[in-house]
């Protein structure tokens, strides 16, 4: 069966995904206490389905501690995949202050200060779900819409593809680093097409913007310093059998040079292994979207 878990911090959209999920034909349970997902996907496996979705989150308190070690059990019979929901603090404190809704940890053990402080309990969670998060493939929603990481969700699951995934992702540092990023490269050194009054409107996918950074050396020799480090490492990163791998292109404002450096990466990869059905290849503009 592929078994998809998903978890995170509390605000960073775990229902959105796990909708996502239940569009693309997944059986899907939320908060499911973590104790039960060995039985429920025994139980669906006998009933034939072969792909379920289930949603653990802080709400589960301590015992989802023990989650790393049921998803290794479950990994020894199914495909299992974890997805790690993140977003940055004031991201969160913003969300639970437009919905109004309480976080799960805001409870106190403390008797004296029955609440505490949002932040407080985000940093708590934080904490809690650390060992989850150097594990799963991870997502920051900082500052995406819900319509976009529904759309990032479908492209991760898309043809249920095995192995590896290779994404590349381009952002502006001006709004701060991925929390997905697994390998970050900062091209801000180079060459800047937002000082030609006629390339700052427009974005690396333009031909235009393409061109001219296409024309400057040092552009050049920064693409191919960082494919070749990618070459080289890329199969050991196959053979520490993750399923995920995040490649993050940064520029200042994430609209010209990581764009453009994203997409000739993506496209080189793509055409040199294509027809391989052990490494599965994404690209996405943060900022873009």
């Amino acid at each position: 069966m592929r078994v998809f878990v998903i978890t995170g911090i509390s605000g960073s959209g775990k229902s959105v995904a796990l909708n996502a999920l239940e569009d693309a034909g997944y059986d899907c349970v939320d908060n499911l206490p973590v104790d039960f997902i060995q039985s429920i996907v025994d139980s669906l496996k006998q009933q034939g389905r072969e792909r379920i979705a289930v949603a653990i989150d802080a709400r589960r308190g301590q015992s989802i501690t023990g989650l790393p070690a049921i998803i290794d059990a479950l990994s020894k019979d199914h495909d299992v995949r974890v997805l790690f929901l993140n977003a940055n603090t004031e991201t969160l404190v913003q969300r639970f202050s437009e919905t109004r809704r309480r976080h799960p940890l805001s409870q106190s053990d403390d008797h004296r200060t029955p609440q505490v402080a949002l932040e407080e309990a985000i940093e708590k969670e934080r904490s809690l779900l650390a060992p989850l998060a150097e594990t799963a493939h991870n997502i920051d929603t900082s500052h995406i819409k819900s319509h976009t990481l529904r759309s990032w969700i479908s492209e991760l699951i898309k043809d249920d593809h095995p192995g590896l995934t290779l994404l590349f992702e381009s952002f502006g540092f001006k709004h701060g680093v991925p929390r997905d990023a697994d390998l970050v490269f900062d091209v801000r050194c180079l060459p800047n097409p937002h000082y030609d009054p006629k390339l700052k409107p427009l974005t690396g996918n333009d031909i235009e913007v393409a061109n001219f950074l296409k024309e400057q050396a040092d552009v050049s020799a920064m693409g191919d310093d960082i494919r070749g480090f990618i070459e080289k490492w890329l199969p050991n990163y196959q053979a520490d059998r993750r399923s995920y791998l995040t490649i993050a292109i940064g520029c200042t404002g994430g609209q010209h040079r990581s764009v453009y450096l994203v997409n000739c990466l993506f496209d080189y990869f793509k055409k040199k292994h294509q027809g391989q059905k052990t490494l599965y290849l994404l690209k996405r503009h943060r900022e873009l979207h």
